[in-house]
């Protein structure tokens, strides 16, 4: 190994067994993840993770390759529960396990297959698109709010409150409610990060229950006097004489609310980041819906709010790259690792939103492709162009520091003057 590929000095690799050593919460893998994954993609974007005790892949063909391979999927072989009750007593878990079981995320065909269809055709039917004026609209209200200060947490004051704003409208549940959601979402989320606590599992379960109680009782009133809303027309779906159970409806609304603002607040103060390390005006980026739609995407490439999604093994399995895998087995696929992985694109860690090569794995793909990916982008497209149209001379007010929860990748704080 030559100088100039010395690894970084948190962890610890060995190249013939492609064993890798390094603690998520290392502060300085944290800060920066990248600096490992151009590391590695050097070295070898296929590793054994010893502190998850797991295969993962982080090249982009890989990453795409693996998402859409049917031999591998979300649901733990016999499903959720079996994967819940080998991994030990779970009884302070049975409120959020019975939530998570009937998840969209946790499930593969055929009933993947069904909840999907109904739940995409309710959120597809609210025509996503018709929505920028609202968003647009939303936007400028929150920057009014914070104007005149000259400094503001961009985070709080507008990355998170847009997001659930408009789920929450969407789904028709009252918006003086988001932040009692955005607690649920943020104790149940907490239960997919490394070295979790039985003080977390114990807040997620309480707020599974607590997020599922309400949910039941707005579904209630809903079927008394529906309205033209996400919650109603999931009452109301139908698929061949199918329709969502009380469960099914409870999980699936969870779903939507958790993964409809969670991404996009860590993604809009990732993207504001970028952004503003580029230096100058920042409005160039956002000339025209084109430019806009641009810049999106390359922010999601450039710096995405989801580091690791994880898939379980159906077989004995060549996973490729000369890794086989057991029946059972889980891999770590590292979307932010493959946006980054130089056979893919050319400079990599330059941000560029007319590059030509313009992809990304941030939303996955095949079956589980992010069912919210229309909205978060139409979201970010909004709410960039709105918060730097009007306030061109924003400034990063302290060094920006990353929250420690690998897999998600998103701030701790955004201040800025402007």
């Amino acid at each position: 190994m030559t100088p100039s590929s010395a690894a970084p000095p948190y962890l610890d690799f060995v190249p013939a067994t492609r064993r890798l050593r390094l603690d998520p919460h290392e502060p300085d893998f944290v800060q920066n993840p990248y600096e490992t994954y151009a590391w590695l993609h050097k070295i070898s974007h296929t590793f054994f993770w010893e502190d998850y005790g797991f295969w993962c892949f982080g090249g982009y063909d890989d990453v795409s390759r693996l998402l859409r391979d049917r031999r591998f999927g979300r649901e733990f072989p016999g499903g959720y529960m079996a994967g819940a009750n080998a991994s030990g007593d779970r009884s302070h878990l049975a409120t959020f396990d019975a939530v998570e079981a009937n998840s969209l995320l946790e499930l593969e065909p055929p009933v993947h297959t069904r909840l999907r269809t109904l739940v995409n055709r309710a959120f597809v039917s609210r025509q996503v698109e018709r929505l920028r004026p609202q968003i647009e609209s939303l936007a400028n209200e929150l920057v009014d709010r914070f104007e005149r200060d000259g400094q503001v947490d961009l985070l709080p004051a507008y990355a998170a409150p847009l997001p659930i704003t408009i789920i929450a409208e969407m789904l028709g549940v009252p918006v003086d409610m988001g932040p009692q959601l955005l607690g649920w979402s943020h104790d149940m989320v907490a239960m997919y990060m490394h070295g979790r606590t039985r003080e977390t599992e114990e807040k997620a379960n309480a707020a599974a229950g607590a997020f599922a109680e309400f949910l039941r009782s707005y579904a209630a009133e809903r079927r008394k006097n529906p309205g033209d809303d996400l919650l109603s027309l999931l009452i109301s779906a139908h698929e061949d004489g199918q329709k969502l159970s009380e469960d099914e409806l409870v999980s699936s609304a969870i779903l939507l609310l958790n993964a409809g603002h969670e991404a996009t607040v860590h993604q809009t103060g990732n993207a504001v980041n970028a952004i503003l390390a580029q230096g100058g005006d920042p409005r160039r980026f956002f000339a025209t819906p084109e430019a806009t739609a641009a810049t999106v995407e390359e922010c999601l490439r450039f710096d995405a709010p989801l580091h690791m999604f994880t898939r379980y093994a159906y077989g004995e399995l060549d996973a490729g790259d000369g890794v086989t895998v057991q029946p059972g087995d889980q891999v770590g696929l590292l979307l932010a690792c493959a946006n980054r992985d130089p056979l893919a694109f050319a400079e990599p860690a330059r941000f560029d939103p007319e590059r030509p090569d313009q992809k990304n794995a941030s939303f996955g793909a095949g079956i589980h492709f992010c069912i919210g990916a229309p909205l978060a982008r139409l979201e970010l497209q909004a709410s960039l162009k709105v918060l730097f149209d009007r306030l061109p001379g924003i400034r990063l007010a302290a060094e920006p520091r990353f929250r420690d929860t690998y897999h998600f990748h998103g701030l701790e704080k955004l201040k800025v003057t402007f």
